[in-house]
């Protein structure tokens, strides 16, 4: 595959916050030990199918506090991956703490939002027949986010937040391998992009307003100034351009980034790696309930046709209709597009007290052709994904702990049962 790469951002890996991060020769081993679960060509090819895993154990002391011990495989390459859906956990963050940042009285994320059309290629939101109400809101947009990884519900905070915001906030946060720079799955050039819609918020009797934003635009250039090639070719239209596909403008961030938000919202007042987002306990706690729902337990919108496993990547990814059983959670994020397949979660089983964090990317594409909707994921990408899940949950299960965990605080009542 041809494949140009500048260096993209500096990674910042530390020895000294949240336990120690340590090299690939970890997991290489349990890769190693499980030849016959895991496709071995992905393990004799790493840099074919871009493999990156983050690992990171958690043992708790008698208190219940949790130490965490990060090891990492590949990560240190620098090696682009098309983020894709991953990156709708910090919007999802991101437009909680701004509704807690801006401090309005009686205005919450429950309210009404209004979306206007403000700039060119930009539509309008007055209503969402999803929603028990049939009005949108940051709450309704989050649930759709996290449960089934709904596009435009990602897009409608990214306007809320604004491009300029959305890149700053996480930086100063040490998001600092992190740019988002446009929405998803809306084909908007890179101008458009930089200009965000007026929002307007109304109480949920849709008699008062509460707060109005004007329309918005980022005069900052986040695109990497370099190459980022992939592939030999992509499809536009029905037309084969036969040169690689360059994605300067498109979404980054790196694997350890993605780790982070997820340990970060699952262990607010412990982890340290980077500073945690300005949330209530009640956000937190919103945020994790989403995270973990299945489609099939979600009133609204309505996911019954929707398996368990629809964006369950670890463990589940392979199994089809089978369903999870309730004593396993996953917290996750994943992504799926341009070939990459991305999983980034904190999974527990509350009857086995086994609780561990794991992310990992995998890239299928044979043909070297981005954008024709042919790649391997269902014979490749979800297998493998599934597995590695299940070998990390059989090294947890085996592993031995001095205290086992209370996870008693990750327990939550869905929404359906």
């Amino acid at each position: 595959m041809k494949f140009i790469h500048c260096m993209l951002f500096t990674l910042l890996i530390s020895n000294s916050l949240c336990g120690q991060t340590k090299s690939s020769t970890f997991i290489e081993g349990i890769l190693a030990q499980n030849t016959n679960i895991l496709n071995k060509d992905v393990l004799q090819n790493p840099a074919k199918y871009k493999l990156q895993i983050v690992y990171t154990q958690i043992d708790r002391d008698r208190n219940n506090h949790p130490k965490f011990t990060t090891y990492t495989y590949r990560t240190e390459l620098n090696e682009y991956f098309y983020p894709a859906s991953t990156v709708k956990i910090y919007s999802a963050a991101l437009a909680l703490e701004k509704i807690k940042r801006l401090g309005i009285k009686d205005l919450d994320y429950k309210d009404i939002m209004l979306t206007d059309s403000s700039y060119a290629g930009q539509t309008a939101v007055k209503y969402d027949s999803t929603s028990e109400n049939l009005k949108p809101s940051i709450a309704h947009y989050i649930k759709k986010v996290l449960v089934t990884s709904d596009n435009d519900g990602h897009n409608r905070l990214y306007e809320f937040i604004g491009q300029k915001d959305f890149n700053e906030l996480l930086k100063s946060r040490g998001y600092t391998n992190t740019r988002i720079t446009h929405r998803l799955s809306v084909p908007l050039s890179t101008e458009q992009n930089k200009h965000t819609n007026a929002i307007r918020f109304y109480d949920r009797q849709a008699h008062a307003l509460l707060y109005e934003q004007g329309p918005a635009y980022n005069t900052m250039d986040y695109t990497f100034k370099g190459s980022i090639l992939l592939g030999k070719g992509y499809a536009k239209g029905e037309e084969i351009i036969n040169k690689p596909m360059e994605f300067n403008e498109k979404n980054f961030s790196s694997l350890e980034d993605l780790h982070h938000i997820i340990l970060s919202l699952m262990f607010a007042e412990n982890y340290t790696k980077v500073k945690t987002m300005d949330l209530s306990d009640t956000d937190y706690k919103f945020m994790q309930q989403y995270m973990s729902q299945l489609p099939g337990e979600t009133l609204y919108p309505d996911y019954h046709e929707l398996t368990d496993n629809y964006c369950k990547f670890f463990l589940y990814g392979d199994k089809g209709k089978e369903r999870i059983p309730e004593h396993i959670r996953i917290f996750n994020k994943i992504g799926n597009a341009y070939g990459f397949t991305i999983d980034n979660a904190y999974i527990v089983d509350f009857e086995k007290k086994i609780e561990f964090a794991l992310s990992a990317v995998i890239y299928t594409n044979e043909n070297e052709i981005l954008n024709d909707g042919i790649y391997e994921y269902e014979k490749t990408a979800m297998p493998f994904l599934g597995n590695l899940g299940s070998i990390f949950y059989q090294h947890e299960l085996n592993r031995k702990k001095k205290h086992l965990p209370d996870l008693s605080a990750f327990e939550f009542i869905y929404d359906k049962k």
